[in-house]
């Protein structure tokens, strides 16, 4: 798996989101990131592939375990995250500002970002990406006891989902564990 820490990032937008992939990717590269860009590479490219068949390539690769984390751009960053969610092991997040960036990683350990570029701002999307790339679950800025933990078994929750089973269970959830909370 291409991880962050090596710093590998998996990038893609379909054409609405390709002027905001460029500034992120430009300022990654000047840190020495490692890009692999799937998506739309230029507002000129004639057929260019659609927001949701991009989101499902970007899906399918984290679902694959090819790369840890990616970062997609499309108008709003919805319709490509809801593709991209429809992959087995996805946790994405559209996001518009530094601290839902930050939040979506150190709480709720999300592999994929969103951001669209009709609302978010390149300097903007620079610094969220940095937040997401920069950070893990249960770093940061929220020091309440079993903050990690709580967030932990979410996301181990939600890794494990059935829907079957939990249709069979009269919806309830198939609980792992549970966590002392103390805000």
């Amino acid at each position: 798996m291409k991880m962050v820490k090596d710093k590998h990032v998996l990038v893609a937008a379909d054409i609405a989101g390709v002027p905001l992939k460029e500034a992120v990717v430009a300022d990654l590269l000047k840190d020495g990131w490692i890009i692999t860009d799937i998506g739309v590479k230029s507002v000129d490219e004639k057929n260019p592939e659609m927001f949701h068949r991009i989101g499902l390539k970007v899906g399918a690769k984290i679902a694959e375990r090819e790369f840890e984390r990616a970062l997609i751009f499309c108008g709003t960053g919805m319709g490509i995250h809801i593709a991209a969610s429809k992959c087995p092991h996805v946790h994405a997040a559209v996001v518009e500002s530094v601290p839902a960036a930050l939040r979506c990683i150190t709480g709720n350990n999300c592999n994929v970002l969103a951001m669209g570029a009709q609302y978010v701002a390149p300097q903007m999307g620079i610094d969220a990406a940095r937040a997401f790339l920069e950070h893990n679950l249960g770093d940061g800025y929220e020091h309440w006891k079993g903050f990690k933990e709580f967030h932990q078994l979410a996301y181990d929750e939600l890794e494990a989902f059935d829907y079957e089973e939990f249709k069979r269970n009269g919806f309830e959830v198939k609980k792992l564990g549970e966590v002392d909370l103390a805000i």
